[in-house]
């Protein structure tokens, strides 16, 4: 199964297609990110997230969509912002017709490491480790993004739900 892991930001939004092989191992097939111009005004840089994902998902064709849930305790003007560069990768999962999975950070690391507070280093590590990678990928957020995929795998294989399933039928507005 083709997965496609998104860690969502309006600045850097990583993502990272995985195919898991079997029932226990998976492959990286492409990572990266998305940078949107820091100063241009939000809409703009939404508009330009929204346009790279759709070329992400065109060009890595996943059949699953896995996403970070979103997560902040200090900082929420960055929660904000965090969230609304979620809400454009649901949106393309949902144009594209593909399933959503959501998971939490605790979620992510007890998956790769078996414990719930690991830091970014051991991740990465764990990601390198899981794909069989010869070095951690780059950068930060790619690699977060192959974690959230690396997660959706093994706990798909579980029989886990998804969070969002597209729908078939669109709403029309008539005026």
């Amino acid at each position: 199964m083709r997965i496609l892991g998104i860690d969502p930001g309006i600045g850097i939004c990583g993502f990272g297609l995985i195919e898991t092989v079997g029932r226990a191992s998976a492959r990286a097939l492409d990572y990266g990110a998305v940078t949107t111009m820091v100063d241009a005004p939000l809409p703009a840089r939404l508009l330009e997230l929204y346009d790279s994902l759709i070329e992400v998902f065109e060009q890595t064709k996943p059949e699953v969509v896995a996403v970070e849930k979103l997560f902040f305790s200090k900082n929420i003007t960055t929660g904000i912002a965090v969230a609304e560069a979620r809400g454009i990768v649901l949106l393309v999962a949902e144009q594209k017709g593909i399933s959503v999975y959501e998971y939490t950070p605790n979620e992510i690391k007890k998956s790769l490491t078996g414990y719930g507070a690991a830091n970014k280093t051991q991740m990465q590590e764990m990601v390198r480790v899981h794909l069989g990678l010869v070095n951690k990928p780059k950068p930060d957020d790619a690699a977060d993004a192959l974690a959230v995929a690396i997660t959706c795998g093994f706990l798909y294989r579980e029989g886990q739900k998804q969070s969002y399933e597209f729908s078939n039928s669109r709403k029309k507005v008539v005026k």
